[in-house]
């Protein structure tokens, strides 16, 4: 069975360090074999990736910008697991999408992330998620996206 860190490798993907908090938090808590990750904003070029779905922004860009997510969680859940071959699940994933208000396919944008959790964990990557539409997102960014896990 191939780990999530050769499938990373396979997909051409480099994991980043973990982002420090920009106010009073920290980047995961594990508690018993649950691992929650606070929530990631969009990052683009290294600034906040601005902007709102269904105004400035397309869906397929939502995407692009929730696939970028689920990259630095992974991140942030390497450095909390140290392998991520120690992830039994990935359980819970929660999107927000900054969005206008006739914006309405936040699930779709948020397939970003989940796809790629797929791609990466295998069965172990499909989890329950919910996907809410907000009207703003701290630094305008246009989605913010946590997880929770489950390790050995």
């Amino acid at each position: 069975m191939t780990t999530p860190e050769a499938r990373l490798l396979q997909l051409g993907i480099e994991l980043p360090p973990v982002a420090p908090p920009a106010a009073a938090y920290v980047p995961f808590v594990q508690t018993g074999k649950l691992v929650f990750l606070s929530g990631h904003i969009a990052r683009k070029d290294g600034k906040p990736w601005v902007g709102q779905l269904g105004k400035e922004l397309a869906t397929a860009e939502g995407q692009a910008a929730a696939r970028a997510i689920a990259i630095d969680l992974m991140g942030t859940l390497k450095a909390a697991v140290g392998e991520l071959g120690r992830i039994r699940r990935i359980v819970k994933v929660m999107s927000l999408v900054n969005s206008a208000p006739t914006f309405t396919e936040q699930h779709l944008v948020t397939n970003g992330c989940s796809e790629l959790l797929g791609e990466v964990f295998g069965d172990a990557g499909k989890h329950a998620r919910s996907a809410f539409g907000v009207a703003q997102i701290p630094l305008g960014a246009c989605v913010e996206i946590e997880l929770i896990a489950e390790v050995e």
